[in-house]
């Protein structure tokens, strides 16, 4: 038994660790977290330190907070199984120990601004599909222009 006992420990490290990662790469406090998450600081200190095991609603109430996907804290949390496929440009972002907070945040700065940071969250934003229609890329507008072409010369 001891094993388990020592893969709930690692995981709650883990997850915890993950979770002060991605609020330092999103430049918030613990307090800022805590509120917007709808936790109590200390509770959520405790989270971070690996002392506390967060329950699957709180998890998903700090990823939104965070505005990433509850399955990765989920899988982090021991809560799912990973599936290495499923996850998106911000976790790997924030999964890569070569990168500095700085670079991570720099990469989702650029990410962000070529995405939007409403389509995680499911809302529309400037590059949502709606937003770019009205800037074709240059190809698609002389895709567009040559179709066009012989029609009006017929």
């Amino acid at each position: 038994m001891p094993d388990v006992r020592e893969e709930l420990e690692h995981r709650l490290a883990d997850v915890g660790e993950f979770i002060r990662t991605q609020r330092e790469v999103a430049r918030m406090s613990v307090r800022r977290l805590a509120e917007v998450a709808g936790v109590s600081n200390p509770y959520l200190s405790q989270i971070e330190r690996g002392l506390r095991k967060p329950s699957a609603e709180i998890l998903q109430q700090i990823a939104k907070a965070l505005q990433i996907s509850a399955e990765t804290l989920y899988e982090r949390a021991g809560f799912m199984d990973p599936d290495a496929s499923a996850r998106g440009v911000r976790e790997a972002i924030a999964a890569d120990p070569l990168l500095t907070p700085e670079q991570q945040q720099a990469l989702l700065n650029v990410y962000e601004s070529f995405v939007g940071s409403g389509r995680q969250a499911g809302g529309s934003s400037p590059a949502s599909p709606a937003g770019r229609a009205s800037s074709a890329s240059p190809s698609t507008r002389s895709a567009g222009k040559a179709s066009g072409v012989p029609r009006s010369t017929k």
